[in-house]
C-alpha cells in the first residue's frame, strides 16, 4: 500500500498537467453555433420590424458589432498521507471549465440610419446581384419601385399601391431570359476628369438574340418595352423615374424602409385589427403576381416547423419552413440589408457580458 502512494501522485499530476487543446477544440463548434445564432437573431429582428411597420409602429435596428468568447480552465490537486499503519494516501483532483461570452451592440441611428435605410439602393450594387444567381423578378419586386413609367406595388394601402400589370409581366420576361442565359449585366467605370466630372459606374443591361422561336418572342417584347433599336442588344440603366432618353431605361430603386414596408402591407392580418383601426387592409396585387412576395402567417399558436417567427401584441407572426418562395425572398431581403449597412463611425455602443 505504501508503494501505491507515489503512483497515485504521479497519475494525478499527469492528469492535471496534461495537454489541453482547448482553443482548437472549441473553435469549430463555437464558430458554427454563434454564426447560426447571429443569423437567426437577424432574421427575427427583420421580421419584427416588418410586423411593426404593418401596425404603424416604430422600427428599430440593433447591430451586433463584436462577439468575444473567453474561457477559463481551473485545475486543482490535493494529496495527503496518513500516519496510520499501513499508510493510506488520500486526496482528490478537480477540473473546472468556465465560458464568459461578451456581446457588443450598436444601435443604428442618425447618419448611419439615413445612409442604411433612407437612401435608395444603388443600381450598380443591385443589378449585379441578379448575375450572381439571384432571381431578377424577386429582386425587382423587392428593391425596384418603377421601370420607366411602369410601377411596382407600393407600401401603401388601398388600390393606389397595387402596381401596374405591365411591371409584373416585364419582370416575368426578364426572369425567363435570365434562366435562358440571354440576360446580362455590364458595368463600365468612367474615369474622373480633374476639375470637371467625378468618376462613376455605368450599368448596362444586355438582351441577347436567340434562334429559339419562343424565347425570340420574349426577347422582342422586352426590347420593345425598353425602346431599343432592332439591332441593339444593350441599354443603359440609370437611376430615376419618368420617361427615359433613347438608349436608356430609368429604374427607380427603393430604400430599405420602402422594401420592408411593401412586405409589411402585404401581411394578411386578422380582420378585427382592421375593424378596430389598428391597421389598414393589405395590398391586393393585380396582374401575373398576385401572391405576396413574402407570406407572413399570423396565429395565436406557433407551429413547430417555422423558418423565422416573432411574437408581437400577443400573436405569433411567422414564415413557414415549407414555403420556399417566401424563404428565398426573405433571404434576399437579408442580403440587401447587409449591403445597405454603412461603415460610418459607431455612435452609442452597448456591451453586455453574459455569465455562462
Amino acid at each position: 500500500m505504501y508503494k501505491a502512494a507515489p503512483r497515485l501522485l504521479l497519475g494525478a499530476l499527469l492528469l492535471l498537467t496534461g495537454c489541453y487543446n482547448l482553443g482548437s477544440q472549441r473553435l469549430d463548434q463555437d464558430q458554427s453555433d454563434y454564426s447560426l445564432s447571429l443569423i437567426a437573431a437577424g432574421k427575427r429582428q427583420t421580421l419584427l420590424n416588418i410586423v411593426r411597420l404593418r401596425y404603424a409602429d416604430t422600427p428599430g435596428f440593433l447591430d451586433t458589432t463584436q462577439l468575444i468568447s473567453g474561457y477559463q480552465l481551473q485545475r486543482s490537486l490535493s494529496i495527503g498521507v496518513g500516519t496510520d499503519t499501513p499508510i493510506r494516501p488520500s486526496g482528490g483532483a478537480g477540473i473546472q471549465f468556465q465560458e464568459s461570452p461578451t456581446f457588443t451592440f450598436q444601435p443604428v441611428t442618425g447618419d448611419a440610419y439615413a445612409q442604411s435605410f433612407l437612401r435608395p439602393m444603388p443600381i450598380g450594387s443591385l443589378l449585379p446581384l441578379a448575375m450572381g444567381g439571384l432571381p431578377i423578378d424577386v429582386l425587382f419586386r423587392l428593391a425596384v419601385q418603377s421601370i420607366n413609367l411602369i410601377n411596382n406595388a407600393g407600401a401603401i394601402g388601398s388600390g393606389v399601391g397595387r402596381g401596374s400589370p405591365e411591371f409584373f409581366e416585364l419582370i416575368h420576361d426578364l426572369r425567363v431570359l435570365q434562366v435562358a442565359g440571354l440576360l446580362g449585366i455590364q458595368l463600365e467605370h468612367s474615369a474622373e476628369v480633374p476639375g470637371k466630372t467625378p468618376s462613376f459606374d455605368r450599368v448596362f443591361l444586355t438582351v441577347s438574340s436567340t434562334d429559339n422561336p419562343v424565347l425570340a418572342e420574349t426577347v422582342y417584347e422586352t426590347r420593345r418595352f425598353f425602346q431599343m433599336k432592332p439591332h441593339d442588344e444593350r441599354v443603359e440603366a440609370v437611376y430615376g423615374a419618368g420617361q427615359p432618353r433613347p438608349g436608356q431605361i430609368r429604374i427607380l430603386t427603393r430604400t430599405m424602409l420602402g422594401a420592408l414596408g411593401q412586405i409589411a402591407y402585404q401581411i394578411d392580418v386578422p380582420q378585427d385589427d382592421i375593424t378596430s383601426g389598428r391597421t389598414q387592409p393589405r395590398i391586393l396585387l393585380i396582374g401575373r403576381e398576385t401572391k405576396p412576395i413574402v407570406v407572413v402567417h399570423v396565429g395565436n399558436t406557433l407551429p413547430e416547423n417555422t423558418f423565422s417567427s416573432v411574437r408581437y401584441n400577443k400573436r405569433y407572426y411567422y414564415i413557414s419552413e415549407n414555403d420556399f418562395d417566401s424563404k428565398l425572398a426573405f433571404t434576399m431581403l437579408q442580403i440587401l440589408l447587409e449591403l445597405s449597412k454603412t461603415t460610418k463611425n459607431p455612435g452609442t455602443i452597448v456591451t453586455i457580458p453574459v455569465n455562462g
